[in-house]
Order: C-alpha cells, then sequence, then structure tokens
C-alpha cells in the first residue's frame, strides 16, 4: 500500500541522512570507517539523544 511506500521513503531518507552525518564525524577523527560513536555523536548532536 501507499503507506507502506511512504514509511519507506521516510525512513530511507533518515538513514542517508544520518549515515552523511556519521560519515563526517569519522572524517573529522581522521578515519575512513565509521564505529558506533560516530553514530551516537551524530545522533547526540541532531537532539535526537541525550
Amino acid at each position: 500500500s501507499s503507506a507502506i511506500g511512504a514509511l519507506q521513503e521516510a525512513s530511507e531518507a533518515y538513514l542517508v541522512s544520518l549515515f552523511e552525518d556519521t560519515n563526517l564525524a569519522a572524517i573529522h577523527a581522521k578515519r575512513v570507517t565509521i564505529q558506533p560513536k560516530d553514530i551516537h555523536l551524530a545522533r547526540r548532536l541532531r537532539g535526537e539523544r541525550t
């Protein structure tokens, strides 16, 4: 149904954006591989997690 499609579209957009921010955090730390701490930092900076 269109509701599932909308949910998938929103989920993909969120994850792509999160991984972009996560990659920036890894690059800032002079790494090329993302790590869980990069995701935690990205979410913290977005205000999703305290």
